[in-house]
């Protein structure tokens, strides 16, 4: 895209299936926040059937690590049909979505070959961060913003080496709560969708049934569901929503729930909520996703690995979905 096209876009919809879906949420703050764009992030099933807004000034954005959704390539063909300027973001080069859309980005993050997306749903996040700061730069974001971000991205390969060391404490934890048949996922803000990709990495590998909330909406319904074989899984990272979710957490903890947490490094208020603590990496906020998340789906893999479930190909699923 030209920086006239860019400039051009008023309004941006992510459409994306499962995994980047999740991804998707966390684009949407990207592009709201750095660049001052409304944006829209659609499950790619459902977007035609609302029969979508979409002109010449919408860039649409189709996510897919096998590039072979099906749902996502007919959202997108029906973009295209209503004159939307369309793009992809894809893993497999040469796959349908790249050759359908009018251009877009390749994850290049290697061969994924087990069902459930790991390497390609980081990637995902980090192109998404990409585009937002490339579009902010044209509209509202300062030079000194964009080095900031530009320089935390750089540095969150070694962070996540750190969170990937922890994995044999991960892995306790994990052991210890491989029984349990039901988990709730609690994250506020940019966490929330990192929240959604950990209870569906959960349910997908290990088959345990788990769901995840933005920590706010508990008094609406979920509360209900919390008692002693109810562990929750909480995001509470030194951010700006840090206090809100601690006073969450709180709430749990009266509730008789296990709390499991997700802490930034250094943070021992952590260990007096909860009953055990993962600790990451301290980031800029519309980073954390990628480091949050790695931790998330290291806690499914080694659940399920103990309750001897094929992590790679679990059952009722298939890599490319190539059917609605």
């Amino acid at each position: 895209m030209t920086d006239d096209e860019i400039r051009g876009i008023e309004r941006i919809v992510l459409i994306a299936c499962g995994t980047a879906f999740y991804a998707a949420m966390v684009g949407k703050y990207a592009f709201e926040r750095l660049a001052g764009i409304p944006t829209e992030v659609d499950v790619a099933s459902e977007f035609r059937y609302r029969d979508p807004i979409i002109d010449k000034n919408t860039l649409v954005f189709a996510i897919s690590q096998s590039g072979e959704t099906a749902d996502t390539l007919a959202a997108l063909r029906e973009a295209k049909r209503k004159g939307g300027f369309v793009r992809g973001i894809v893993n497999v080069v040469g796959s349908t979505i790249a050759r359908e859309t009018d251009g877009g980005t390749y994850m290049h993050a290697g061969p994924e070959l087990a069902v459930a997306s790991t390497k390609a749903y980081t990637n995902m996040l980090a192109i998404l961060v990409l585009y937002a700061i490339q579009f902010g730069r044209l509209r509202r974001l300062t030079l000194a913003t964009g080095k900031r971000l530009m320089i935390a991205l750089l540095n969150i390969p070694e962070k996540m080496e750190r969170v990937l060391a922890q994995n044999e404490e991960i892995k306790k934890i994990a052991l210890k709560y491989k029984d349990y048949k039901d988990f709730l996922f609690l994250g506020r803000g940019i966490n929330f969708p990192v929240a959604l990709e950990g209870s569906h990495k959960l349910k997908e590998i290990s088959y345990i049934h788990s769901e995840a909330y933005p920590a706010g909406e508990m008094k609406h319904g979920v509360n209900a569901l919390l008692e002693e074989n109810f562990p929750v899984f909480g995001i509470m990272v030194k951010d700006q929503l840090y206090d809100k979710m601690r006073s969450n957490i709180e709430e749990v903890r009266v509730r008789k729930s296990p709390v499991i947490l997700l802490a930034t490094e250094g943070d021992e208020q952590a260990k007096e909520l909860a009953d055990d603590v993962i600790f990451v990496p301290d980031t800029m906020e519309l980073l954390e996703p990628l480091l949050n998340s790695i931790s998330l789906q290291l806690f499914a893999y080694h659940v399920a690995v103990a309750l001897d479930r094929d992590v790679d190909r679990p059952r009722n699923l298939a890599k490319s979905v190539t059917v609605e």
